[in-house]
């Protein structure tokens, strides 16, 4: 496992080889803003969710009439990435299918992550390579960053807010042991505002999946602004543990299987595909506004 550091004059940025994981997003003479993955409450920074997002049902998915086991929120979170390219401002993590994933996953792929730091802005891009000559490569994949919740010591926990560019009038999803509930819930979010309270999170994760806005603000009064850009991400899910001191704001391309979903792998709501010989980007950028 090998760690690289980005630096610019607003932000130190720290990212591991295990699963691409930013690990650390520190503003130059500030405090630290990302969950330090205390393992007591969450052992986790920032993992990366491919090729699933979320849980699949018996965490098994069809592929072509065979069932492939699949944990939760997929691998690419355990493997080990190799640095292909690196510089003071950007590193890029590339992951292979090998023998270990296709017992799994019967895809050939490469998963190229790039971490780049432009002065208060950390971009990060996924690009998902489909090398096979007459086969689609078949996937979902998101985002897990935890922010720390309260962002700064002594900040109101309930003062924190998400803003999201656009109101958010459309009902919400939640999850049942894991799977995506049929039946919808009445949106939190009021002009634009998530006022954000341990109590939304008892029952897990605030799903959106009929997202209309791709950005939002994280903050609460005397802490920094973290603005967060997901141009090309259509679900987002918000999570914590009630009480823990992080809070994750997940864009997603995909999410939990449907609790009745008994289809193909193809047809599960959120999974792309990717056509022999091409590539497809995603991207998504953490901004801090002091």
């Amino acid at each position: 496992m090998t760690d690289y550091t980005l630096n610019s004059p607003a932000l130190s940025v720290k990212i591991t080889s295990r699963g691409a994981e930013l690990q650390s997003l520190k503003m130059a003479d500030g405090p630290e803003l990302l969950w330090q993955a205390d393992p007591a409450v969450w052992g986790r920074h920032a993992p990366q969710l491919f090729p699933t997002v979320g849980r699949l049902k018996n965490d098994t998915y069809r592929h072509e009439g065979t069932d492939y086991p699949l944990p939760n929120h997929g691998f690419a979170r355990e493997m080990e990435f190799t640095c292909v390219d690196q510089s003071e401002t950007h590193c890029t993590l590339s992951m292979r299918d090998n023998e270990t994933t296709r017992e799994c996953y019967p895809f050939t792929f490469e998963l190229l992550i790039t971490h780049t730091l432009q002065d208060q802005t950390l971009v990060i891009t996924y690009t998902l390579r489909n090398p096979a000559d007459d086969k689609e490569l078949l996937a979902s994949l998101g985002a897990h960053p935890g922010f720390k919740w309260p962002l700064i010591e002594g900040a109101d926990r309930n003062a924190h807010t998400i803003t999201f560019e656009q109101d958010e009038p459309a009902p919400i999803r939640r999850l049942e042991s894991g799977l995506l509930q049929s039946q919808t819930f009445p949106t939190p979010v009021h002009n634009r505002v998530l006022a954000l309270r341990d109590t939304l999170f008892v029952a897990d994760v605030v799903m959106f999946d009929a997202l209309k806005s791709r950005a939002l603000t994280y903050t609460a009064p005397g802490a920094p602004k973290i603005h967060i850009n997901f141009p090309a991400f259509p679900h987002l899910g918000i999570w914590t543990k009630p009480g823990a001191g992080f809070v994750c704001i997940e864009p997603w391309q995909g999410h939990a299987s449907p609790q009745t979903f008994e289809g193909e792998f193809r047809d599960k709501p959120g999974v792309v595909s990717i056509a022999p010989q091409t590539e497809q980007s995603w991207q998504y950028s953490i901004s801090v506004e002091v």
